[in-house]
């Protein structure tokens, strides 16, 4: 499994290409959650894979858990519970002057990423190219939860998602999902779109799905959301590539 692949693809349950990384003490874990980014780097500090390094590819909620890239030769290399360090940085970023004023707001993502996805920041707007554009009643698991620490979950599969444009849904897209407010607890809001990232694949459970992590929420005046359904729009192993190197 790798960035690129189809989210409908395996018969599983949130897979991801990610390693998953956790802290034994809870406080820890919350901690490490609420400040790993996207693209921020992760040290393995023990094991076979001793000095290498992946980067944060996104998150997953429950107990907290981030999700940490790794080339394919490194990840053969780690076992659990190799000791890994996050360097976390991009959490609570600012947007330009116009945009912080309306409430506009970045999250879970390392500025120096944003600079090589399909978004370009303004002074007054944000001009964003996505996967595709869903409305928040697809949005399961996440409601009601703190979006600095968990994903949303997008309520599509196979069978659903071809109705929606979502049948090339890849991991890495982009995706937007119309009315809802990320920017603290993730809730209904009209007129609000946040965007995020496809960090796993999707999930038999109801009410669970596609993994989204937030990294972008926006007034509906303040942003241009393009929606290119034929192409994989977002985070690619090129990205990820030139923050572990």
């Amino acid at each position: 499994m790798e960035i690129g692949d189809s989210v409908f693809a395996f018969d599983a349950e949130h897979a991801s290409p990610g390693v998953s990384v956790i802290h034994p003490d809870q406080a820890a874990r919350h901690s490490l959650t609420a400040f790993a980014c996207l693209g921020n780097r992760v040290m393995v500090r023990g094991g076979a894979a001793a000095g290498v390094y992946g980067v944060v590819l996104g998150k997953r909620g429950e107990t907290g858990r981030v999700l940490a890239w790794f080339p394919p030769d490194i990840r053969s290399r780690l076992v659990p519970g190799d000791p890994v360090a996050v360097r976390g940085h991009g959490q609570g970023a600012q947007l330009p002057g116009a945009l912080y004023a309306v409430g506009a707001q970045v999250l879970n993502v390392d500025p120096a990423v944003l600079d090589r996805l399909p978004i370009a920041i303004g002074d007054r707007s944000i001009d964003v190219d996505v996967r595709g554009s869903v409305g928040s009643a697809l949005i399961g698991n996440g409601i009601g939860r703190p979006a600095h620490q968990w994903d949303l979950d997008v309520q599509v599969d196979a069978c659903t998602a071809p109705a929606l444009g979502l049948g090339g849904l890849v991991l890495g897209d982009l995706l937007a999902v119309r009315n809802i407010d990320v920017r603290h607890n993730a809730g209904f809001r009209r007129g609000w779109t946040t965007v995020g990232v496809v960090v796993t694949t999707t999930s038999p459970r109801p009410g669970h799905g596609v993994g989204l992590m937030p990294i972008l929420c926006v007034p509906d005046e303040s942003a241009t959301v393009r929606v290119r359904p034929d192409d994989h729009v977002g985070l690619t192993l090129d990205v990820l590539g030139s923050f572990v190197s």
